[in-house]
């Protein structure tokens, strides 16, 4: 039996990402990705274009790989303890490369 779900992406500026944040997560700046359990992922561009730049990323690449991210916490993927990032970054890397994308944890 084939199951459905339901993802909705979001982008919104700098004063919405960083209430979202406020209110879901007791930080007061804007953040780069929240995903919420309804399957609904918030992208706050203002801060994905800044790290873009300061870590030489395209725009496209890094909003990928934020997407993934979100989705990946969707799935129940966590990073807080090093194991578990390391399980997340290494399938984050695997997805990312099949969609044509460079590892996003590399410099190159």
């Amino acid at each position: 039996m084939a199951t459905s779900s339901s993802l909705n992406l979001r982008i919104v500026g700098e004063r919405e990402g960083r209430e979202l944040n406020r209110i879901y997560r007791k930080k007061n700046y804007a953040t780069n990705v929240l995903s919420f359990h309804t399957g609904d992922i918030v992208l706050c561009h203002p801060v994905i274009r800044r790290e873009a730049r300061a870590q030489e990323k395209t725009l496209t690449a890094h909003y990928a790989h934020l997407v993934v991210h979100g989705v990946l916490h969707l799935r129940g993927y966590q990073h807080e303890k090093k194991r578990d990032a390391a399980r997340m970054e290494a399938r984050e890397i695997r997805i990312l490369r099949r969609a044509g994308f460079r590892n996003p944890y590399t410099v190159e």
